[in-house]
């Protein structure tokens, strides 16, 4: 039997999100942007995948721009604020756990001259708000904060953010990488205060390579690509209606019941460290994760590349970390500046709803065996 507990790095197919991308390439299958009767119908069917989406975060359907995923969604949320600010200054603000889409492009950005602040988290994994306060600057055109950190599951603190931006009087954009958060925890863009938001469908039950841009209306950004004027002008080329449309169904689906899931993610989660807090001796738990489907343990002096293998040849499925690492040290966990053989012990466990208390069942007995029978590092 498997046991699935990577949901954080992606998530299967809802059954709803495959017939709907079915039904959009065999019976809705013209261009949105077509006058025939097929163009026009799925025209219609694209409105409404919008708005779909845009009621999930609280948005009107024209501040939602479809993108390949949350990537493409941060890098050009970052680069078009950026642009958009760069007559009034060169500085931005961001944490030292955001994801590789959040931190590679500040990096590029820098060699080419911004200043980027990056926020340290304390040893649980958390922002400080007074942090954001004292690193607003006059020149401060951009701050990007993550709502759920996807290692660690904390929730940071983006709506005391956009207040601390308004109360400094300076005109800094805030972006909010949303993708952790979104059907996880209740995300309103106008409750968060954000200018722009990003989220990705394949975390929550569509298919990879679509996801979602959230951008204030009023906000003028430069597009991210030229051509036919589809996506408002912003991102042209003909809309992926097949992806779109199973976005749109897995956030239908899952809309509904997010406050009676949630609840039993963060029942489940609970559960899930109780028992390998009691199975597993030497387990130390790195963050509870303030999010409900998200918490991250350490077996010290073990490796956790070795573990995940170790688990995996047995059907467990987890993580070290984020899945963009690709096998290197997590800049998350260090940014915690713990002890290194708690760094490389670590181990991440994300729910889904479809979760089970036997899933944490399998992975407690099978840490137990893991410390049994395998030799801890030398290092």
């Amino acid at each position: 039997m498997e046991h699935y507990l990577d949901y954080a790095a992606t998530s299967p197919v809802l059954p709803e999100a495959v017939r709907a991308a079915v039904a959009a390439m065999t019976e809705g299958y013209g261009n949105p942007s077509s006058r025939h009767e097929p163009g026009r119908r799925a025209g219609e069917a694209l409105k409404a995948h919008r708005a779909a989406v845009a009621r999930a975060v609280g948005a009107r359907p024209e501040e939602i721009v479809f993108t390949s995923g949350g990537t493409e969604s941060d890098n050009w949320a970052i680069r078009a604020a950026v642009q958009a600010g760069r007559h009034r200054g060169r500085h931005i603000v961001t944490t030292a756990v955001e994801h590789a889409a959040v931190l590679e492009p500040l990096r590029e950005l820098e060699q080419q001259g911004w200043e980027v602040t990056r926020l340290k988290p304390d040893a649980a994994g958390h922002i400080d708000p007074d942090q954001v306060r004292q690193a607003l600057r006059e020149d401060t055109v951009l701050v990007s904060m993550m709502l759920v950190n996807n290692e660690l599951g904390t929730l940071l603190p983006v709506a005391e953010t956009a207040r601390a931006i308004r109360a400094s009087g300076c005109s800094a954009l805030l972006h909010c990488d949303g993708v952790q958060g979104f059907l996880k925890v209740p995300v309103s863009v106008k409750e968060l205060g954000v200018d722009l938001l990003s989220l990705s469908g394949h975390k929550v039950g569509a298919p990879k390579g679509i996801g979602a841009l959230y951008i204030r209306n009023g906000l003028k950004l430069k597009p991210l690509i030229f051509g036919g004027g589809q996506e408002g002008g912003l991102r042209s080329g003909t809309e992926p209606t097949a992806q779109i449309a199973a976005f749109a169904a897995a956030v239908e689906q899952r809309l509904p019941t997010l406050e009676r899931d949630r609840a039993a993610m963060e029942g489940l989660k609970e559960y899930g460290l109780s028992r390998l807090e009691r199975a597993v001796p030497g387990l130390e738990v790195l963050s509870r994760g303030d999010a409900p489907h998200i918490f991250a343990v350490t077996l010290p002096g073990y490796k956790s590349e070795v573990l995940v293998r170790w688990l995996s040849d047995r059907g467990i499925y987890l993580s070290s970390g984020s899945a963009c690492h690709k096998g290197r040290p997590s800049h998350v966990y260090a940014a915690l500046g713990l002890p290194k053989a708690k760094l490389d012990g670590a181990l991440r466990v994300s729910l889904s709803p479809a979760s089970t208390r036997e899933d944490l069942d399998a992975l407690a007995q099978a840490l137990a065996q893991a410390r049994e029978q395998l030799f801890p590092s030398l290092s």
